[in-house]
Order: structure tokens, then sequence, then C-alpha cells
């Protein structure tokens, strides 16, 4: 059986959640205590998304500034990326911008799919408003529709494994459309 492999990247600041958000997406427990990823982790799962199997190869990228250098290499080649951001941390979701900038920048196909996750939505007081977020990837939107795919955005919990996996089937997806998309780069 053929698999369809997509190297992806999982961007944003550090502690709002991207390795938990994969090892969920593996199948794994949420972690009981935080780690810091230094630089970038790598692994591999094997999903089922409608009818095509794909071969996820996901890159968790440290989101501590003083990695940034290092950082631009682990993007060469990713076809897509989630975005994410943390919904009690304003600075999280303001850095997005930033990190998306550097992602089509570094990955030597220019503008790729993203999905933007909110995560830690089973907390309280949340400071960004599904609206605010919803209007970022609508402009982000603006910015792809040429290249065959827009830039959705959910809110997830890695905690209790809320659309953790619909996030990864919906980029899934969207790398898939790109890539038939007339203007594809890809």
């Amino acid at each position: 059986m053929s698999f369809l492999t997509f190297k992806i990247v999982l961007l944003g600041d550090g502690a709002v959640g991207k390795t938990s958000l994969r090892q969920r997406f593996m199948g794994r427990n949420f972690p009981d205590e935080h780690l810091i990823t230094i630089g970038a982790d790598f692994a591999i799962v094997e999903k089922k998304i409608d009818e095509s199997r794909f071969l996820f190869q996901i890159w968790d990228l440290a989101g501590q500034p003083m990695y940034q250098t290092v950082r631009k290499q682990y993007y060469q080649g990713c076809r897509g990326a989630l975005a994410v951001f943390d919904l009690l941390n304003e600075d999280s979701f303001w850095n997005l911008g930033n990190w998306i900038t550097e992602l089509w920048e570094n990955n030597g196909a220019g503008i790729i799919p993203v999905v933007l996750l909110g995560n830690k939505s089973d907390l309280d007081d949340h400071v960004i408003s599904r609206k605010e977020a919803t209007e970022f990837a609508t402009r982000l939107t603006e910015q792809t529709v040429d290249f065959g795919f827009d830039v959705p955005y959910t809110t997830t919990s890695a905690l209790l494994g809320e659309n953790v996996d619909e996030a990864f089937f919906t980029l899934g997806r969207s790398i898939i459309k790109g890539r038939q998309a007339k203007n594809s780069r890809y």
C-alpha cells in the first residue's frame, strides 16, 4: 500500500502545547510534566484520512527565541504547518505572524498550508477570542487563496484530546488541496 508522505512542522512560542498535541496525535497520553524542546524533535506517524494513507513526518520546533537560527533548517521541504498559540497567552497569538513569515520564507516552496490552533481550550479565562483568531485566519487566507487553500482556525485541548486528530487531518486535506491546485508549487 502506498502512502502520501508529508513533512509538517508544529510552530509557535514555547509552552503553547506543541509537543503535547503531537503526543496526543500519536496516541500517547498527555505528558505529566512540561519538557522544553531543544532545537527540534521529530516523529513519524501513519494515519488514514478519508480514503488515503498518510505518513506524517512531524517536526516539533522549539519555540524559544534562542533557537530561531537553528529552526530555519528544519523548515526545508515541509509541506504544511500547525501554527499553535495558547488561548491564555496573548503574546503567543500576536507572535504567530512572525512564525508564519519565518515558515514561508524558509521552507523552499513559499506559501504552504497552515492551520491555526488555539490550544488549551479546556482552561477558562481565554484572552484571545474566536473572533480575533478567525479574523487573523481570514487575513492569512487572502494570501493563500491563489495557491488553492485557505487557512482554517480551530481550538484544541491537548489535555483532553479535543480536536487534535481533526487539526492534523485538516492540515493533510489542505496539503492535498494545495497540491492539486493550478498554482501549486509542490
